[in-house]
């Protein structure tokens, strides 16, 4: 249950992101996210976890794999500002497909060639919902697909540092560092910014948003096996067709619901075999 409010809450965050980055600049609106995130963060852990929050193994790490998660949040942004929101997080879950590519050279893990068919079958799915033609931005593409790396890049690396690394204290530390390095920004973007009482809780909603489902996200899988919850992630894919349907009337078509199955579908086969793999074991 705290897995599926937790996905409910990230396409929420989506489809806010997405209606306040078409009236503002993109790096006000991350700026805004990370430095309200950062602030809850800071004002509800830090009473009790004190200098956990800020205590770390192998700090350049976790400082590489903040900057991933930034560079994931303001190209994802970039990317919603163009697409709609159900073909940009169907291709965002390229992100598990890559790291099952880069496993073996980096964590040094066996790729079978179910998994291998998996990937390539999620690719496939992906040049559906992208094709010429199709209701894709190609820039908008474009901005999505560097998200896709640096998202990889940061489940390697969280994968990486779970051994040694809190997870509260990565989360602090990627808050802190996008809070500082957008915040930097906004002396050239708040000029002559004027929002209305309703897009002020907006802007204050995504912190809140993010930072609540992040936690739910922690607190599922400490309830269950990540082996377990895997599939249940593409579950996102569900709620951000039905909310940009609903907010913004936007309804892929039937090759691009095709291809976002497809995804789904790649996505699932690749955790069941990992689970599959590790009862084995």
């Amino acid at each position: 249950m705290y897995l599926v409010v937790a996905l409910l809450l990230f396409a929420c965050l989506d489809v806010t992101i997405k209606h306040l980055a078409s009236r503002y600049p993109v790096p006000l609106v991350v700026a805004v996210r990370y430095i309200v995130h950062f602030s809850l963060m800071t004002a509800v852990l830090a009473p009790h976890a004190g200098m956990k929050l800020v205590q770390t193994q192998r700090t350049g790490l976790v400082l590489i794999r903040a900057a991933c998660l930034l560079v994931v949040s303001l190209f994802m942004t970039l990317a919603l500002q163009r697409m709609p929101v159900a073909e940009a997080t169907s291709i965002q879950f390229l992100a598990p497909m890559l790291v099952v590519l880069l496993a073996r050279p980096v964590l040094g893990e066996k790729i079978g060639f179910a998994r291998w068919a998996s990937v390539i079958a999620g690719f496939g799915g992906v040049l559906l919902i992208a094709r010429p033609g199709g209701q894709v931005d190609p820039i908008g593409l474009g901005f999505v697909m560097c998200s896709v790396t640096a998202g990889a890049a940061y489940q390697l690396l969280s994968r990486v540092l779970i051994r040694t690394e809190s997870p509260i204290a990565m989360l602090f530390h990627s808050a802190l560092m996008g809070s500082l390095c957008f915040g930097a920004l906004l002396p050239w973007y708040w000029s002559g910014v004027s929002p209305s009482w309703a897009e002020i809780a907006m802007f204050l909603s995504l912190g809140f948003t993010g930072g609540l489902g992040h936690l739910l996200f922690t607190m599922a899988y400490r309830e269950a096996p990540a082996s377990v919850l895997a599939p249940v992630n593409y579950l996102q894919l569900l709620w951000a067709g039905l909310l940009g349907w609903l907010v913004f009337a936007q309804v892929p078509d039937q090759l691009g619901l095709l291809g976002m199955a497809i995804v789904a579908a790649s996505g699932v086969f690749i955790a069941l075999h990992s689970r599959a793999g590790s009862d084995a074991a």
